[in-house]
């Protein structure tokens, strides 16, 4: 018979575990403390506008068919992919260069920029291919529970390969010159967590799942996923119930009892009891918040000495016109990589004259604007655990960036914005309990990697468990879906 399994958040790796716990035969209910599922991946709306809240690049399309598969479904069934061509635009100091999806013409561009560079990017593509493969069948599987794990042959005869011992900057050095194609392939690791001198060479798996694996875009934004995976938990028979704001589990002789909450729609105290607890919000709020102090695995000077990836700050904007020369996602390189990168990971301060992202999802997808009108996405990469975040300050970075914007694309933008809402660091804290007001998790650094990271597995709770972007295998979408189904694995060893 099974057993009673209660998952707290429904973010992208709490949907995961649920259902995978569901398909095995235990009865599972999550609790969420919004109205909604997604956790960060929410979806807003405002005046005929509907944005993705969270993540908005579509990248290793393998990895969300692989997931519904293994519930005899398809990514199609749920919802429509069309590849983006191009894939992004960069905007350097001295102009944009669109970056096409066809590798050929990438080639090409390669080529034009720094001689020998394409024959180069094959050397180091078919690197990448090595990496992304080990890692999606060998490595991102693996609960990170002991060394052992680790003891099979063909890893272990591949390691030198993977470059785990060398760093991401000099991986990309070794095979080009020009700071542009340098900067181009480096960029994918920024949002890791750390400067591409710290993270291992292993990441340029990301350059694969960039460039081979292409950037997607799914049919009225990324909220679709959540939809369908939550349409997916319910078919499974997962119970959701939302607005059930978790406030703490209930531990008798080192054993989770039951789950207690309170219910902000009803303003009611309810109590879940429970065989087995997978927590799937934010790993430190969980061990801090929820958990008595002698029930916690790690103490505050332990999270005080992780390395973070970056908070964010965001803007999300509607326009009541149409720009004429704008791509479906932009990344403005239009300033020092060096500079900001430092300012995010070193000295921890608000970037002086920050790199940007921008998303124009309207683009591509004419269901989340009104006729006519655009739907802006603009995030600030900035360091975790900042202080001062204040209007005034978000404000500024924003009158910033909509400058450079103008200048680059040549053409108004911010006289004809008819709707704006921010989201910074103090709205991480209070929307998703975010340790530090992180956006992206923990860094990958080699020191944060599969053992080093926070146990999926409560060193003193016996039947707690965590999924999500602070423990195994790591930040991001597809890392977040793995995540759910490697918690999963190791509840039902616990339940036998």
């Amino acid at each position: 018979m099974g057993k009673q399994i209660i998952v707290i958040g429904a973010g992208f790796a709490g949907l995961s575990a649920a259902s995978f716990m569901a398909k095995a035969g235990h009865k599972v209910t999550l609790l969420e403390k919004h109205a909604t599922p997604g956790g960060r991946a929410r979806q807003m709306k405002a005046n005929g506008f509907t944005f993705d809240m969270g993540p908005s690049w579509y990248w290793m399309p393998d990895v969300f068919e692989r997931y519904f598969n293994q519930f005899g479904k398809h990514v199609a069934d749920y919802y429509q992919l069309q590849r983006l061509s191009p894939s992004y635009r960069i905007y350097w100091s001295d102009g944009p260069m669109d970056i096409p999806a066809d590798y050929n013409e990438l080639k090409t561009l390669f080529e034009s920029i720094e001689q020998g560079s394409g024959n180069a990017l094959d050397k180091f593509l078919d690197e990448a291919a090595y990496k992304y493969n080990v890692a999606m069948n060998k490595l991102v599987h693996r609960p990170g529970q002991s060394l052992t794990e680790f003891l099979d042959w063909d890893l272990l005869k591949g390691l030198m390969k993977l470059d785990v011992f060398n760093s991401m900057k000099s991986h990309v050095a070794k095979h080009f010159n020009h700071p542009k194609l340098k900067e181009l392939l480096e960029f994918p690791v920024l949002f890791l967590g750390a400067l591409p001198e710290k993270i291992p060479a292993l990441y340029s798996l990301m350059n694969h799942a960039d460039i081979k694996g292409g950037t997607w875009y799914p049919q009225n934004g990324m909220y679709s996923i959540v939809q369908a995976m939550y349409s997916l938990a319910v078919e499974l028979g997962v119970e959701f119930r939302f607005n059930e704001n978790v406030q703490e589990i209930v531990i008798e002789k080192g054993i989770a009892q039951s789950v207690k909450t309170f219910n902000t729609q009803h303003a009611t105290v309810n109590n879940f009891a429970a065989d087995v607890v997978i927590g799937g919000a934010d790993y430190h709020f969980i061990e801090t918040g929820l958990l008595p102090k002698q029930y916690r695995s790690y103490s505050d000077t332990y999270w005080n000495k992780r390395t973070m990836a970056p908070s964010c700050l965001l803007y999300y904007i509607g326009l009541n016109r149409k720009l004429t020369n704008i791509r479906h996602h932009s990344l403005f390189f239009d300033t020092s990589f060096d500079v900001h990168g430092k300012e995010i990971y070193n000295t921890k301060q608000w970037p002086s004259n920050p790199l940007f992202y921008v998303s124009a999802t309207s683009v591509t997808d004419a269901t989340v604007a009104p006729d006519g009108c655009e739907n802006l996405f603009l995030l600030i990469p900035v360091a975790a655990g900042l202080e001062n975040d204040t209007e005034a300050l978000r404000e500024k970075y924003f009158e910033m960036i909509i400058a450079r914007m103008e200048r680059h694309l040549g053409e108004p933008i911010a006289q004809y914005i008819v709707y704006k809402k921010t989201f910074a660091h103090s709205d991480f804290v209070h929307e998703y309990n975010a340790f530090k007001g992180n956006a992206y998790g923990l860094a990958n650094t080699l020191m944060q990697t599969s053992i080093l990271k926070p146990s999926c597995r409560s060193k003193k709770v016996s039947n707690l468990f965590y999924t999500g972007q602070l423990t195994v295998p790591g930040p991001g979408v597809p890392p977040s879906l793995i995540s759910g189904e490697v918690v999963a694995k190791e509840v039902m060893k616990y339940l036998g």
